[in-house]
């Protein structure tokens, strides 16, 4: 269960889990995305109104843009 509802949305710093294809990954947020943008190529469509989240993955040091709903936080380490 991602942020929604009266939840607060993720913040820099937070260590979060969301799903891939090759199944659950961690990271931590480093930003959130406002405007558009392009990360690794692909046009991230963010807005204020429609906010992304940049991670960066613990597993593989690659980032991505993931909306908040995507992202479950979880404990650090």
């Amino acid at each position: 269960m991602g942020w929604s509802g009266l939840m607060k949305s993720p913040k820099r710093g937070d260590t979060v889990q969301w799903d891939t294809s090759q199944g659950t990954t961690t990271g931590k947020v480093e930003r959130k995305l406002t405007t558009p943008a392009k990360i690794k190529g692909h046009a991230v469509a963010a807005s204020k109104d429609n906010p992304e989240y940049l991670v960066l993955s613990d597993k593989t040091g690659a980032h991505a843009a993931h909306k908040a709903e995507a992202l479950t936080k979880t404990r650090g380490k």
